[in-house]
């Protein structure tokens, strides 16, 4: 049985391991140079699998118009919005709003990060892949009582769902991390001692090395222009040059395939609309620097978020990746030297020191986000069509253990949780 996996990131990789692992031909079909160039090229290198939770938050909402207003407020949005922008917003504020639906999407998760760890573990165990990858916790801080009140809030649901977690005092919590010794208020922290880290771009090379060995095909600079389905299933992909003007020339194949995996994050909504599915999929973008560690003692061993600014900081080996920002502002890859400031500022703040970010790599990315958060995982109808994308800012995290379901519901298993939450029919009702 031969399956096409479409899109060549961290989860489209994954996927195309654990269906190779079963046996299956796989190719994966991708529309740039290599694997791995856009979304899982540089994001914040955290594996949070006990910090996952839904994009559309009561939280959030209360909080997005002060966000806007303050200069270096972590949510930001073009004006003026786009019609797609409004709709998003929209539907964001409408998932946000129905009852009792955040905290069930949060536990639906949660539950998905805690088997992606399973199979992160597995994965490792079985492959020896060098990406910087670690597993020293991460470490979210309160520099007021509000925010502290706020974190412990969040304590009963991870002992419910039996994922380790502590509350660490100031003074606890430089025992993890000695270099946080900014000017920044701090009242203590909630540390999640399982959660990992790890560059996303070196595993997903990395891994894809793996699959070709296995036998997986890897079709560069090929963009999927339309899928043919005939009898109610797609029998094949027709594919083109990648570019502006793909397929111009009438230059274009089809490639044959028994099954079809979608995992082609912010370009999974037009391709799912020449089946005349909507998915209603935005490309949410942020920030990132990446720079060398300047001085091992003052940068964080770990994950370590800052609630002021809403920045994370993870190492990765000798390096130190600081992300932040979530920007609607559709698909403009410009990168406006404030962003990079507010970044620099937060680090700073926390980590003096650490590293000089004046000499940084700095890239944006854009993280299919869909309105209410979990991702889309399943078949939307009884066909071949399998949809395994709009991880938003979870990419990295979750990609293991969704690769491992997606196997499992095409080899005709019972999924090893519950899929409801990740439903792909769920906003059409």
């Amino acid at each position: 049985m031969h399956v096409a996996v479409i899109g060549g990131g961290v989860v489209g990789v994954t996927t195309a391991h654990a269906l190779v692992e079963r046996g299956y031909r796989v190719t994966v079909v991708e529309r740039g140079a290599d694997v791995g160039l856009e979304t899982s090229r540089a994001n914040a290198g955290q594996r949070s699998y006990g910090y996952v939770s839904p994009w559309a938050s009561p939280t959030m909402i209360r909080k997005a118009l002060p966000w806007l207003l303050q200069a270096d407020g972590p949510f930001k949005l073009h004006l003026p919005p786009s019609l797609r922008t409004l709709h998003f917003l929209y539907a964001t504020w409408r998932f946000a709003n129905a009852a009792d639906l955040y905290e069930r999407n949060k536990r639906a998760m949660l539950r998905l990060g805690a088997y992606s760890r399973q199979c992160f573990q597995a994965l490792e165990a079985r492959h020896d892949l060098a990406f910087d990858g670690g597993h020293g916790g991460l470490i979210d801080l309160a520099s007021d009582t509000t925010a502290a009140a706020s974190l412990k809030g969040t304590a009963g649901l991870l002992s419910e769902l039996d994922i380790d977690h502590q509350w660490l005092t100031p003074s606890q919590l430089r025992e993890y991390e000695p270099g946080l010794c900014g000017e920044a208020p701090l009242v203590g922290a909630l540390r999640l001692p399982d959660d990992g880290t790890g560059d996303c771009h070196r595993f997903t090379r990395a891994l894809a090395v793996r699959c070709r060995d296995a036998g997986v095909t890897f079709r560069f600079g090929s963009e999927v222009t339309d899928m043919v389905r005939r009898e109610g299933v797609i029998r094949s992909l027709v594919l083109a040059p990648a570019g502006e003007s793909a397929g111009s020339d009438g230059t274009t194949e089809n490639l044959a395939a028994d099954a079809v995996v979608l995992c082609a994050g912010c370009l999974s909504r037009p391709l799912a609309a020449t089946l005349g599915i909507e998915m209603p999929i935005y490309p949410v973008k942020g920030y990132s620097l990446t720079a060398d560690v300047a001085d091992p003692q003052r940068a964080p061993r770990s994950t370590v978020i800052d609630d002021c600014y809403k920045v994370v900081a993870t190492r990765l080996g000798e390096r130190l990746r600081v992300t932040g920002f979530v920007e609607l502002a559709e698909f403009d890859r410009r990168i406006p030297a404030a962003r990079l400031a507010t970044l620099r500022r937060a680090v700073e703040s926390r980590f003096p020191g650490a590293a000089d970010l004046m000499q940084a790599e700095s890239w944006t990315g854009f993280r299919p986000m869909t309105p209410d958060g979990p991702p889309i995982i399943g078949q939307l109808r009884r066909d071949n069509l399998y949809f395994n994308t709009g991880h938003g800012t979870f990419g990295w995290t979750l990609s293991a253990g969704s690769a491992a379901l997606i196997a499992q519901l095409i080899d005709g298993d019972s999924p090893a949780i519950a899929l409801d939450a990740f439903a792909p029919g769920r906003f059409a009702r």
